[in-house]
C-alpha cells in the first residue's frame, strides 16, 4: 500500500470509531443516518483511489504511446501465436492438395505462397520492428531537409 492509502485508511478508521461513538451517544434512532453518512464517505474513498488508479494507467498508456512502442494487448499471448501456426499447418494440408489437384505445382506454390503471406501478415502485426521498420527519429529528419 501507498502512503496515501494507508493514510486514507487511518481516516476511515477514525470516521468509522467517530460513527459508533456517535451512534452510542445519540441512540439506535439516528443509527441509519450515521451508517449511511459513513458508507457515504467510503464511498467517497473507493472512488478516489479507484480515480487515482485509473489516471495512472491512463498516462502510463500515453507515455508508451507517446514512445511510440506497441501498447500491450490481450492477444499477443503466446497461445494466439502457437494456435495460429496450428490452424496455418492444419489448413496447409487441403489448400496444398486442392492447389496441386487442380493446378499441378503452379497451384501447390500459390497455396504455400497465400499460407507464407498470411504468417508473415500475423508477425507484422505481432513484432512490427521485425521485418526492419523504423520509427521516424530526429536521424533521419536531417535527410527530410
Amino acid at each position: 500500500m501507498t502512503g496515501m492509502e494507508t493514510h486514507g485508511d487511518a481516516e476511515l478508521k477514525k470516521e468509522l470509531d467517530a460513527t459508533l461513538h456517535a451512534r452510542k451517544e445519540l441512540g439506535e434512532e439516528y443509527e441509519s443516518a450515521l451508517v449511511d453518512s459513513f458508507l457515504e464517505k467510503v464511498e467517497q474513498r473507493f472512488d478516489s483511489v479507484v480515480d487515482r488508479r485509473v489516471r495512472r494507467q491512463l498516462a502510463e498508456t500515453q507515455m508508451v504511446v507517446a514512445r511510440g512502442e506497441r501498447t500491450p494487448q490481450s492477444s499477443d499471448s503466446f497461445g494466439e501465436r502457437f494456435g495460429f501456426g496450428i490452424v496455418s499447418l492444419v489448413l496447409a494440408i487441403p489448400l496444398s492438395g486442392i492447389g496441386g489437384g487442380v493446378a499441378g505445382l503452379p497451384g501447390l506454390l500459390v497455396a504455400w505462397g497465400g499460407i507464407v503471406g498470411v504468417n508473415i501478415v500475423q508477425a507484422a502485426r505481432l513484432h512490427p520492428n521485425f521485418f526492419g521498420r523504423r520509427r521516424k527519429s530526429s536521424q533521419n529528419s536531417d535527410w527530410e531537409n
